[in-house]
């Protein structure tokens, strides 16, 4: 019982995760397909291209609550399984079958399951992530940095069953930039603010 339970929660969390609210929004605004713009990606940084700065604030929103949510039901029946959720909404999010499995990067979906198992990890990766991108205008150097940063925090709270599932997020979310970690070695990574 306990296994299907488990599975349960992963499919809950993925279905949730796998919503695709920047492509859903900048629809409903009237705007062009979002994987056509920018870095083709349907994450906040990418509907920030198009100068909708609330557009991009409400994917933001959006896409970490989904996680949230996922989570917060999930652990209604029994606290780890909040755990399964969470790696569903990340995965649901960084590959959604309706999208043909090609989801966003996942760094607002990241901070969504950060904010609904550990949120002092939350302030500290929101943090992190200002901090960096504040110097740098990188998004994505912002993201990486606070993604490591993160699991030590909630490693350092003691929190080790969550520390080792952040470990496997950052992981994926690193895996995702590929293309991002390349450009920024190349000097061509797009900063924020910027129109591509």
């Amino acid at each position: 019982m306990g296994d299907a339970l488990q599975l349960l929660a992963f499919v809950f969390g993925y279905a949730l995760g796998s919503i695709p609210f920047g492509l859903v929004l900048t629809k409903l605004a009237g705007l062009q397909d979002i994987r056509t713009i920018g870095s083709g990606n349907i994450g906040a940084t990418n509907v920030l291209r198009t100068g909708r700065k609330g557009l991009a604030a409400a994917t933001l929103i959006l896409d970490a609550l989904k996680a949230s949510f996922a989570i917060i039901i999930a652990s209604q029946w029994q606290s780890e399984l909040g755990l399964f959720a969470a790696l569903g909404a990340f995965i649901g999010h960084l590959y959604p079958a309706w999208l043909r499995f090609q989801g966003g990067k996942g760094v607002a979906t990241y901070l969504g399951c950060l904010l609904a198992l550990y949120w002092p990890a939350a302030l500290a990766f929101a943090l992190v992530w200002l901090a960096v991108a504040a110097v740098t205008r990188y998004s994505s150097l912002a993201a990486l940095i606070a993604s490591l940063v993160s699991p030590l925090v909630v490693l350092y709270f003691d929190h080790g069953a969550e520390a080792e599932l952040f470990v496997a997020l950052a992981i994926l979310l690193w895996f995702k930039h590929r293309p991002n970690i390349e450009r920024l070695l190349a000097g061509t990574e797009g900063r924020i603010g910027a129109k591509t």
